[in-house]
């Protein structure tokens, strides 16, 4: 699944279309409500594909505050400390195999998973990263929503 962003009035190309997938989306959206909380606020539905989005005004300002973040180093320090976050966080026991490193439950013994002494959830390891860990989010991320956001005439999020 992903982001559709939709320019409404679009003065450049750059403005008519952003999208992430759903792994990158959050956590730009998450580094918005974060850090810029009061134009965020406006987008009741910034995670879900309904249509909700910013004015041309608003999104225009959210753009001009994500170029900032970038040249005074906001931008980084806020994705290398999430990144750190992240590393720290400990393995999970894996939910499909219990833990064992082997599946067996009817999904893995249909799979054969049970005798060849596997879990594709955790390799065999019998834990796996936390969700958090698939979601990515780095500084030209930021800068590329910037770039739509400052031509984009205001957005809406299919």
């Amino acid at each position: 699944m992903g982001m559709d962003v939709m320019g409404r009035n679009a003065s450049s190309t750059t403005g008519e279309y952003f999208r992430r997938n759903v792994w990158g989306w959050r956590p730009l959206w998450n580094y918005v409500e974060d850090m810029h909380a009061d134009i965020a606020a406006k987008v009741e539905n910034a995670q879900t594909n309904d249509g909700d989005g910013l004015d041309a005004d608003d999104a225009y300002a959210l753009g001009l505050k994500l170029y900032n973040d970038i040249a005074d180093g906001i931008a980084a320090r806020y994705v290398s400390e999430r990144d750190a976050a992240i590393v720290a966080l400990p393995d999970e026991p894996c939910k499909y195999c219990d833990a064992t490193g082997i599946r067996t439950d009817t999904v893995g013994v249909s799979m054969g998973m049970d005798k060849n002494k596997t879990c594709n959830g955790c390799n065999g390891k019998g834990s796996s990263r936390p969700w958090a860990a698939a979601y990515s989010l780095d500084v030209e991320d930021i800068r590329a929503f910037a770039d739509f956001l400052v031509d984009c005439g205001g957005f809406n999020i299919y």
